[in-house]
C-alpha cells in the first residue's frame, strides 16, 4: 500500500488537504483502488465504508474516495464523534474473482493497524463482509445492521421536517418518491409502508424493482429520470451521488428532500437554489448518519443493544432542529448552516 504525495492530489478539486491517501494495487489478485483519510485524529481511528464499484478511470475512483472521505469527517462531527472520516473504493474488475480481490483488500487493511475501521457500501453485502472479517479484525457491521439504522435516522429526520413544513410529525398519508430501493430504501419502506400514502420508486436494477413491488404491492414504479418529477411530500435520493444537480432541481415537485445517498449535491450552490424554491433539504451527512452511529456503537461495545443504538440515532432530530433554527435565523440554506457547524467541530478537534 503506497501513500500518494499531496502534490499529485492538488489537481483534484475534491482534494481538501486530506491527511493521507493510499493507493491499493495488487496485480496478482486484481485489487485496485484507494483509501482516503480526510481529517483523521491521531489517537482514534477513522470510520468510513468500503465501496466496490466499476469506474471509467482510476482518477474517477480517486475523486470518489476524496469527496466521500470528506463527507465522512462531516458526518462523524455532526453525529458527535471524535473519530476521523475516511473512505475506501475498490475498482471492480470482472476479470478477477471478487472473493480474491476482497481477500487481498482485507489483508492490505491490516497494514494500517486499526487506523481505518470500515464496513460495506455500494457493491458489497453481508456475505462479502463476513469473508473480509476472516482476514482482518477492522471491519464492522456484522451485528448492527447499518442499513436499518440509516433508514431509522431518515425516519426521524423526516418527522422533524414534516413538523416544520406541515405542522405535525405524522406520516399518515404522506407521499414519497424514493430514488433507489437498495438496502436502505428497502429498510425505509418497512418502516413507513403501512401509514404512507402514494409511494413512487425507481431503480436501475429491474429485478430489484420487481422484488420490492412484490413485498410492497402498492408502490408505483417510475423511470429513473422521472422519479424527481413526482408530486410528493418527500423526495428521497437513496442511490449514488449528485442526484440534486442543475437539471433535476428544476424538475423537483416536493416539499422535503431527505435521503440516504452521500454527496447528493452536485455543488454547494444547488442547496441555495433548493432553499430559494421553498423546499426543505436535510443535509445528507446529517440525516443519513444512522448507519455510522450503529457501527460506531458496535465498535465501542461488546454487546448489541437495539434500544441503545436507536436512542443515539434519535439525536439526529435535535441536530436537525438546530440546523433549522440557524437556517431560519440567517435566511440561508440548511446545508450552509450544517457545513459551518461541522467545520467548527472538526477544527476544534484538530487543536
Amino acid at each position: 500500500m503506497n501513500q500518494i504525495e499531496n502534490k499529485l492530489l492538488e489537481k483534484f478539486t475534491e482534494f481538501d488537504n486530506h491527511q493521507s491517501v493510499f493507493r491499493l494495487d495488487d496485480e496478482a489478485t486484481g485489487l485496485k483502488g484507494f483509501i482516503a483519510f480526510h481529517k483523521n485524529q491521531k489517537r482514534v481511528p477513522s470510520f468510513g465504508a468500503t465501496r466496490f464499484l466499476e469506474y471509467k478511470t482510476e482518477d474517477d475512483a480517486l475523486r470518489d474516495a476524496l469527496r466521500l472521505s470528506r463527507l465522512m469527517s462531516y458526518k462523524s462531527a455532526m453525529a458527535g464523534f471524535k473519530y476521523g472520516g475516511a473512505k475506501a473504493v475498490i475498482i471492480r474488475n470482472d476479470e478477477f474473482p471478487k472473493d480474491k480481490i476482497l481477500k487481498a483488500y482485507a489483508q492490505k487493511l491490516n497494514e494500517l493497524s486499526g487506523k481505518f475501521i470500515t464496513g460495506t457500501d455500494v457493491g458489497l453485502d453481508l456475505t462479502d463482509l463476513k469473508k473480509m472479517k476472516r482476514e482482518s479484525e477492522y471491519f464492522v457491521g456484522l451485528k448492527s445492521n447499518p442499513e436499518k439504522y440509516t433508514a431509522v435516522g431518515l425516519f426521524f429526520s423526516i418527522e422533524v421536517a414534516c413538523k416544520k413544513i406541515f405542522g405535525n410529525e405524522s406520516f399518515k398519508d404522506r407521499t414519497f418518491a424514493i430514488q433507489g430501493v437498495g438496502k436502505v430504501g428497502h429498510e425505509f419502506l418497512k418502516i413507513v409502508y403501512k401509514n404512507a400514502g402514494k409511494i413512487y420508486i425507481s431503480d436501475t436494477n429491474i429485478d430489484r424493482l420487481k422484488f420490492i413491488q412484490k413485498l410492497f404491492p402498492k408502490v408505483k414504479i417510475v423511470a429513473p429520470d422521472k422519479i424527481q418529477k413526482q408530486k410528493v411530500d418527500v423526495y428521497m435520493p437513496c442511490a449514488l451521488s449528485y442526484a440534486l444537480n442543475k437539471k433535476t432541481i428544476g424538475e423537483l415537485n416536493c416539499k422535503i428532500i431527505t435521503g440516504s445517498a452521500n454527496n447528493q449535491l452536485e455543488s454547494k450552490d444547488i442547496a441555495d437554489k433548493i432553499y430559494e424554491k421553498g423546499i426543505f433539504y436535510g443535509p445528507d451527512y446529517v440525516v443519513n448518519a444512522g448507519g455510522l452511529i450503529s457501527v460506531v456503537d458496535e465498535y465501542e461495545n461488546k454487546n448489541f443493544d437495539a434500544d441503545r443504538i436507536e436512542g443515539k440515532v434519535k439525536k439526529i432530530k435535535k441536530t436537525l432542529e438546530k440546523i433549522m433554527e440557524g437556517s431560519d435565523k440567517e435566511k440561508i440554506s440548511p446545508a450552509r448552516v450544517a457545513d459551518r457547524m461541522a467545520e467548527k467541530i472538526i477544527n476544534k478537534l484538530k487543536n
